[in-house]
C-alpha cells in the first residue's frame, strides 16, 4: 500500500515525533540506556553518577578512575586524589556517552564551587584536558555550571576559550538573561522543579499544562531569546511527565529522563510543535543587569531563590556520596 506524508508522520510515535522539531537529549549517566533510546546528545549530573556508579556494570569503570588519579604524580594527598579520581570518573563516563551518540555530552563541576569563579575555571579547564588526553575535542563537550552569578562569570570566561557552557539549575528569567549576556552555549532551565516549588506553595496537587509555572517559565525564556535574537540553547530539563515535555515541543533541545523516553515511544498521538522560532513579541522589555541587580531580580524570585540553593545543596551532598563510594 501507498501512504501519504501525514500518514506516514501520524504512524511514528512520539519520541521519534518530538526528535523532529527538538533535539533529543538523555538525562542519564547510565551508559545502557543511552544505547537504548539514541538520543543526539546526553547530560549527567552528580545524582545521575551516583545512581550509575552503584551497579555493577560500573564498577570496571570505578576502578580505572582510581587507577588513573593514583598515577598522577600531582595528587598524593588525599584530598587532592578524590578531586582527580571524580574528574577523571565523569570523563570516564563522558568517553563512553559519545561512543554512543552523534552529538555532545554534559559533565558537570563539582557543584561545592558554585560560589568561586576562579576554582570554577580552574576545574573546567583541567576536566576538558582529561577529554583532550582521551582524544575527546572540547566542541563535543559541554561543561555544566551552575546558574550563580560567578558561575555565570565563569561561563563568559571559559566561552571566550572555546569551553562551551551548560548554565543548569536555572529557575528564572533574569539567569536566563544574564547567561545570554555572557555567551553561554546552552540554559537548561528545570521545568520540573519550579512545578514542585509552586505547587507546594499554593498547596495545589495539579497544574492544567497550559498553567504549570514550570512550562510557562521557558515559554517566556523561549519568547525572550528568540524576541532579541540571543543564539543560547534553550534545553528544557528536569520534567515530571510526558504532558511537560510535549507542551514545549519545538523548544530547542529538551532533555528527557529514559522513563519519559519509554513513555513517548509507546505513543503514536500526534505532537503538535508548540514553540517555534517566528514567536517573538514587540510587548518583551529588554533586561539588562549588573551584579548587584541580577542578585536583587534573583532575590526577588522566591521559588528561583530556593530552588537554586536547594539544587546545589544536593548536587554537593550527593557528589560527597559519590566520593565515598569511588574511594570505598
Amino acid at each position: 500500500p501507498t501512504f501519504s506524508a501525514p500518514s506516514i508522520l501520524f504512524r511514528m510515535d512520539q519520541a521519534a515525533q518530538l526528535a523532529r522539531i527538538s533535539t533529543v537529549v538523555a538525562d542519564t549517566g547510565e551508559v545502557e540506556l543511552i544505547k537504548k533510546h539514541r538520543p543526539v546528545d546526553s547530560t549527567t549530573n552528580p545524582s545521575l553518577l551516583l545512581k550509575a556508579v552503584q551497579l555493577d556494570a560500573y564498577s570496571d569503570m570505578v576502578s580505572q578512575a582510581v587507577t588513573e588519579a593514583k598515577a598522577s604524580a600531582e595528587h598524593n594527598d588525599k584530598d587532592s586524589l578524590v578531586s582527580e579520581a571524580m574528574d577523571c570518573l565523569a570523563v570516564a563516563f563522558g568517553v563512553q556517552i559519545l561512543k554512543i551518540i552523534p552529538g555532545l555530552v554534559s559533565t558537570e563541576i563539582d557543584a561545592r564551587m558554585s560560589f568561586d569563579t576562579k576554582a570554577t575555571v580552574a576545574k573546567a579547564r583541567h576536566v576538558i584536558e582529561l577529554y583532550k588526553q582521551k582524544g575527546i575535542s572540547q566542541d563535543r563537550v559541554l561543561i555544566k555550571l551552575a546558574s550563580t552569578w560567578e558561575g555565570l562569570q565563569a561561563a563568559e570566561i571559559l566561552e571566550k576559550e572555546g569551553i562551551h557552557c551548560n548554565m543548569t539549575l536555572l529557575f528564572s528569567l533574569c539567569q536566563a538573561v544574564q547567561a545570554a549576556r555572557v555567551g553561554a552555549t546552552l540554559i537548561s532551565p528545570f521545568v520540573g522543579r519550579i512545578t514542585d516549588w509552586h505547587k507546594k506553595a499554593n498547596g495545589i496537587d495539579h497544574y492544567d499544562v497550559n498553567d504549570d509555572p514550570g512550562v510557562i517559565s521557558v515559554r517566556e525564556i523561549y519568547a525572550y531569546y528568540k524576541t532579541f535574537g540571543h543564539k543560547t540553547v534553550i534545553m528544557g530539563a528536569s520534567f515530571r511527565s510526558k504532558q511537560q515535555v510535549l507542551a514545549l515541543a519545538g523548544c530547542d533541545k529538551l532533555t528527557i529522563s529514559p522513563a519519559l523516553l519509554s513513555e513517548l515511544a509507546a505513543s503514536t498521538d500526534k505532537v503538535e510543535q508548540i514553540l517555534n522560532p517566528d514567536q517573538t513579541s514587540d510587548s518583551i522589555k529588554q533586561l539588562k543587569f549588573t551584579e548587584s541587580s541580577f542578585r536583587w531580580a534573583l532575590n526577588e524570585d522566591t521559588c528561583a531563590t530556593e530552588k537554586l540553593a536547594e539544587g546545589i545543596r544536593r548536587f554537593a551532598a550527593d557528589t560527597s556520596k559519590l566520593e565515598s563510594q569511588v574511594l570505598a
